[in-house]
């Protein structure tokens, strides 16, 4: 389907050196949103470390009859009269993956909107880099870093996104692996065959996919009346209208239904489908991928 353009957009720089220097004035000031975004659902937030096979110490807890003699912890058992198992923490072996839509269609702000869907997306990433980190996550962005364990992961991310002097529309998947899951965040306004083709390989191998939509509140309402002029930022393809507000039902068929037919198809495969507006918490959207992520941890994605 066609994309709003300029009716009321930014205009958008084609060269791949001013993308990539827009994008790095960006990201300092959307660290600091990520984080504050994040202490608003912190509470909230649990890891999904548990007992299991591992090499950190998880818990003491008293010795039950059958179990191996080897898992006894002499030591802290001969400090009473009871005997205590050392448990090891459980080791999910994946990592997530994170990946925000640079492509040009994602500077798109309406006036009803209060950031642009790009702004929305990485500050939906670097927090989940932020909060995945906390809880001991290994992180990566695919074609941008290897995956990496680190408490402060937003800020080596946000770093590496500062120096990055371009980025691939779509990232090549390849490296990502059964049990990983990966949060993909862009508006998703390609044909929904091209963004199936694009990610039933990952359903293939066993990986989990959890796509945040990101949606400005005109894409969805098509406010526009009177002789308007579009302008495809992908193509540069203008279409000018006389009365724009003909067009209303039509488009908004065929938004709602592209929508509706990717989430579906996400359902199917057991991955989940979250839209974000821009006008709207940023937050909403973390509480609802936090569901997704830690469903059915460690049997790998359906």
């Amino acid at each position: 389907m066609a994309r709003i353009g300029e009716a009321a957009g930014p205009v958008v720089p084609r060269d791949a050196l001013a993308r990539a220097r827009q994008r790095a004035s960006l990201v300092p000031d959307l660290l600091v949103e990520a984080r504050r975004v994040v202490n608003t659902v912190i509470a909230g937030w649990h890891g999904r470390r548990r007992r299991g096979i591992g090499e950190n110490f998880w818990q003491f807890r008293p010795y039950v009859e059958g179990e191996s003699m080897a898992s006894i912890d002499w030591r802290r058992s001969a400090r009473d009269d009871h005997i205590y198992v050392r448990d090891k923490e459980w080791e999910a072996a994946h990592t997530v993956w994170l990946w925000a839509d640079p492509s040009p269609s994602m500077l798109f702000k309406s006036q009803g909107a209060t950031v642009s869907k790009e702004s929305r997306a990485l500050v939906l990433i670097l927090a989940l880099a932020e909060l995945l980190s906390r809880g001991g996550e290994r992180i990566a962005w695919p074609g941008l870093t290897d995956p990496f364990a680190a408490r402060n992961g937003a800020e080596r991310l946000a770093a590496r996104l500062l120096h990055a002097a371009d980025l691939p529309a779509r990232p090549d998947l390849l490296p990502l692996r059964r049990f990983s899951d990966i949060i993909l965040a862009g508006d998703f306004l390609d044909p929904v065959e091209e963004t199936q083709q694009w990610l039933d390989p990952l359903a293939q191998r066993g990986v989990r996919a959890h796509l945040i939509e990101i949606a400005d509140p005109a894409e969805e309402t098509f406010p526009y009346s009177g002789r308007t002029e579009f302008r495809d930022p992908e193509t540069g393809q203008k279409l000018t209208a006389g009365r724009a507000e003909s067009l209303t039902e039509d488009y908004r068929l065929l938004y709602d239904a592209r929508r509706a037919e990717l989430a579906a198809w996400c359902r199917k495969l057991g991955w989940s489908y979250t839209v974000n507006h821009t006008d709207r918490l940023a937050s909403d959207a973390l509480v609802r991928v936090h569901t997704a992520l830690s469903a059915e941890v460690g049997q790998g994605a359906r």
